[in-house]
């Protein structure tokens, strides 16, 4: 049971410039919102391809909010390329509040099979460490929504499904769907955004020294949350340059923040 402070004014309350506070009883139900966190960008490795350089990297994101985040999309025929996103927050009776035009969902081919992916849902900057200037352009990239992994210790048991409940791999190789529906549920996530090969950036001219590598997830909280400061991570890490092929070294982790630094 909820209560709703109702702020009561009398006519007497008025000449003696007093006013008081009435309890009411509101029995709506609540509503049972996602919480994505982002972990901080892992295994960091400078590759070859061809004539350039890659830096590449994993990233992780969990739900560890009450509620699953829970996306559906429809397009009104196979004429047109993406799908409307609406998102469905649940609520403690089983309903579900409707949020519409929350972003779109656009099929992919990846190296192993092509997906319905949710547009912009995360980004990454590469910036130097001394002032925070980008080194290389944001990219915002787009992922398949699922339960993948399990979340940490810091969500609350009764919360968490017993079994992963979003695996259908949003549509593989089924590009004529017409609606599709993707989610994480409480206490799973995903890793390796925004494929499993896992994202990179180009390195190739740059210059030996400090800089922060920034993960946001819901960079522009499309999708409604109950808390945004832990969508944002970032690590510290030294770029060398004195073999032929540059390295990379991690001095600092940042989870909750895109500024980093040793500690």
């Amino acid at each position: 049971m909820r209560w709703v402070a109702v702020l009561v004014v009398s006519f007497v309350g008025i000449a003696l410039g007093v006013t008081g506070l009435l309890l009411l009883r509101d029995d709506g139900p609540a509503e049972l919102l996602p919480d994505l966190a982002q972990a901080a960008p892992g295994r960091l490795e400078i590759v070859e391809d061809g004539d350039s350089y890659q830096l590449v990297f994993t990233s992780g994101v969990a739900n560890v909010g009450a509620g699953p985040l829970l996306v559906e999309a429809e397009r009104p025929g196979r004429e047109t390329p993406a799908m409307a996103v609406r998102q469905l927050v649940r609520r403690t009776d089983g309903s579900a509040r409707v949020r519409s035009d929350v972003g779109e969902l656009r099929y992919a081919e990846s190296e192993s099979e092509g997906r319905w992916r949710l547009v912009g849902f995360a980004a990454y900057e590469l910036r130097r460490a001394a002032d925070g200037a980008p080194v290389r352009p944001g990219q915002v990239v787009d992922v398949c929504l699922g339960d993948r992994t399990r979340a940490g210790a810091e969500v609350r048991a009764e919360a968490v499904p017993r079994r992963p409940v979003w695996t259908d791999e949003c549509g593989p190789g089924q590009p004529g769907l017409l609606v599709v529906r993707e989610g994480i549920s409480p206490g799973y996530g995903m890793n390796d955004v925004p494929d499993r090969a896992g994202p990179f950036i180009d390195v190739t001219n740059v210059p030996a020294g400090r800089y922060v590598l920034v993960q946001q997830t819901n960079p522009e909280s499309a999708l409604e949350e109950s808390d945004y400061a832990n969508n944002t991570a970032s690590v510290l890490i030294q770029v060398r340059r004195a073999g032929v092929i540059p390295s990379v070294r991690v001095l600092a982790r940042c989870p909750g923040t895109d500024v980093c630094r040793p500690r």
